[in-house]
């Protein structure tokens, strides 16, 4: 019986805590003045290659990509991609491997050029390794799309972040000096 006290405890502090945040000046992320709309005129140009072609088109749908209006940013990607033995049987054969997945990505203002923000994001997932050749190579390929739907999520976070502080910073009035007596 004093479990059920204690979770209602906690539900009903949780619930009062989550009340709250209205008059505290919380504005959920997506909320702030123009993250959704920068982040839907991003133009991605990602590397050719399955994972390129998959994380690309990840980003667009987590951008919500306008594609009739003109772009205000260039992202360009580079990928790196690297597999790993796990799980070595006695037989010395792999069962499990690990995938690494490293996104660099650079974005520019556009039409200057110029670069406004740049980072990097590293997905780490495993997938197990079939005897037969055809499941095998399929978890190898969900395993790319996978990673590349995780490291369109993160960057979209990035991203999403940036906007919401850079144009926090930008509305913020700045402080005046008083004029000199």
């Amino acid at each position: 019986m004093n479990r059920h006290r204690a979770l209602a405890a906690t539900l009903l502090a949780l619930t009062g805590a989550g009340l709250g945040l209205g008059g505290c000046g919380f504005t959920p992320l997506y909320a702030a003045p123009g993250v959704t709309s920068n982040m839907a005129v991003i133009d991605v140009v990602a590397p050719t290659g399955r994972t390129g072609y998959f994380l690309g088109q990840h980003l667009d749908d987590a951008f919500a990509k306008n594609h009739s209006a003109p772009a205000k940013y260039s992202m360009h990607l580079t990928l790196g991609e690297a597999r790993y033995p796990r799980g070595i049987r006695t037989d010395n054969v792999a069962t499990r491997y690990e995938y690494v997945l490293t996104a660099n990505y650079t974005l520019t203002n556009l039409p200057g050029g110029d670069v406004a923000k740049k980072g990097t994001v590293r997905v780490e997932l495993t997938y197990d390794s079939a005897d037969q050749p055809y499941a095998s190579i399929a978890a190898a390929e969900d395993a790319q799309d996978r990673a590349a739907e995780e490291a369109a999520r993160r960057i979209q976070l990035e991203i999403a972040s940036w906007l919401a502080t850079r144009e926090t910073k930008a509305s913020t009035p700045k402080a005046v000096a008083p004029p000199k007596a």
